[in-house]
């Protein structure tokens, strides 16, 4: 079965014989395409042009007052992005050549074949779409400013990658094609997903769902609802979220959690537009844009054999990778600015200053829970405080609570760390280290601080300070 056509814009069909355009609309509809235009005086195609955007125009070449051939060379001087379908009775090689140089993206010759004319059809608008995308990343990427900055609102960044990720997600939030988002735990994912959609202006809903933990049988029951009588206890028709998101989007979280019968639905309802409520064979049409996310390896999964390869290629033709938090430490004082505001109005009091050096420990920090860990920090510290300014002791309790917790990992091939951690238990403090590397210079020197300042490389003086520094502590 194949993939029903949703264009945005309008296809426009141009021909003298009224039969002739009933034939085509027809075959359109049949392929679920009712998204379409018919002209019989082929005076008034420019102006149709110009008063609304068009996906494509299917174009008799033999008509009174302005012929095909003419409206063609008229189209591509003025319209080069529209795609330009000619059909015509001439079956002539001479009128076929001269229609191709004048800009026409297919020549099909009456009468025309129902699939040769779905299949131009289709071909026209997959290119037209591509290109539409690259004229739009384009623009985004040579531009610094956003045409909805207020989509992307609710994600509080200066970094100079994230707002690339927001020219690339505005560039792409217009096609209907699915968008596979990746990131650490905490990232973001869902607010990526938000942001898009409303840069889309779609008119449906948003509507997220996470499917981690979900069997095949709440799978298909939540996305595509169910008939009456499809299992014991379903006593009344039940629609599904794919319903509810009809013109919008449909937001799924830990698709990489997906169970391999669940995999195949999701592909055929990305493949073809269509699915099956629980308990029905006949197939119901949708319109929502899927936007997916995952914080495993979907590569990983695939080579041990747990993900469909063609569904992650299908679910990525757009891929937008979220940078953890430690990636772009350049957020962090205008995110501790934010949560702190929200977490006050929260608690209701005052928001309260922070000393500078809470930034600086922050910076240090690894952020495993990345966004939604600081978040927790901060709300936390905001409930305990009773003064007019934050404390560093509860963001410290919490840091070396979860590096007690989590060391870090090291490179496998990073020799000289992974020797200082099996060293002292954990990687080293400064202090730490150089209290060691006296001591066992001094120990090396048999006590000879001469030699053991040489091995050091510092003055005897200088020897002398630290171990009376240390003799003093």
């Amino acid at each position: 079965m194949q993939q029903p056509i949703y264009p945005e814009h309008p296809i426009l069909l141009v021909d003298d014989e009224p039969m002739i355009l009933l034939s085509f609309g027809t075959i359109l509809r049949k392929s679920g395409v009712n998204n379409f235009q018919t002209i019989e005086d082929s005076r008034q195609v420019m102006q149709a042009l110009e008063d609304q955007p068009v996906a494509a125009v299917v174009l008799d070449l033999s008509m009174p007052h302005v012929s095909g051939l003419e409206l063609l060379g008229k189209i591509n001087e003025n319209y080069p992005e529209i795609l330009v379908i000619v059909v015509t009775a001439t079956d002539d090689i001479e009128t076929a050549v001269a229609c191709m140089r004048s800009g026409a993206f297919d020549y099909l010759v009456k009468p025309v074949e129902m699939n040769r004319f779905i299949s131009s059809i289709r071909k026209a608008l997959d290119i037209s779409s591509l290109m539409n995308e690259v004229s739009s990343l384009k623009h985004h990427l040579l531009t610094e400013s956003l045409e909805h900055e207020t989509a992307f609102s609710s994600i509080v960044t200066e970094s100079k990658k994230m707002r690339s990720l927001f020219h690339y997600a505005e560039a792409i939030s217009a096609s209907p094609q699915s968008v596979l988002i990746t990131g650490e735990t905490g990232t973001g994912k869902e607010l990526f997903a938000r942001a898009i959609h409303d840069a889309s202006c779609r008119k449906g809903a948003f509507i997220a769902l996470n499917i981690s933990g979900l069997d095949d049988t709440m799978f298909s029951d939540t996305l595509f609802g169910h008939k009456k009588g499809a299992y014991t206890g379903a006593d009344t028709v039940r629609e599904g979220q794919i319903a509810q998101t009809a013109g919008g989007t449909l937001f799924l979280d830990e698709i990489g959690d997906l169970s391999e019968t669940s995999q195949v639905k999701l592909l055929r309802l990305l493949q073809e537009k269509q699915y099956f409520p629980l308990g029905s064979d006949v197939p119901k049409q949708s319109d929502a844009r899927v936007i997916v996310a995952t914080n495993r390896d979907i590569q990983q999964l695939i080579d041990n054999g747990r993900f469909r390869k063609d569904l992650y290629y299908r679910l990525r033709t757009h891929h937008i990778h979220i940078p953890p938090l430690r990636e772009r430490l350049e957020d962090i004082p205008d995110l501790l600015d934010h949560f702190i505001k929200a977490a006050a109005t929260s608690l209701r009091k005052n928001p309260p200053s922070y000393p500078r050096e809470l930034v600086t420990l922050l910076s240090t920090y690894q952020f495993p829970g990345n966004v939604r860990e600081l978040e927790a920090m901060v709300f936390d510290a905001v409930a305990r405080h009773r003064t007019g300014k934050l404390s560093l002791d509860s963001f410290r309790e919490t840091i070396q609570h979860d590096q007690d917790l989590h060391p870090i990992v090291l490179p496998a091939d990073d020799e000289a760390a992974i020797l200082l951690t099996k060293l002292f238990g954990r990687f080293p403090s400064l202090r730490e280290a150089e209290d060691h590397l006296v001591a066992e210079a001094v120990r090396l020197s048999d006590n000879n601080q001469g030699i053991a300042a040489s091995l050091l490389g510092i003055s005897r003086q200088a020897l002398n300070k630290r171990l009376s520094k240390k003799k003093s502590h």
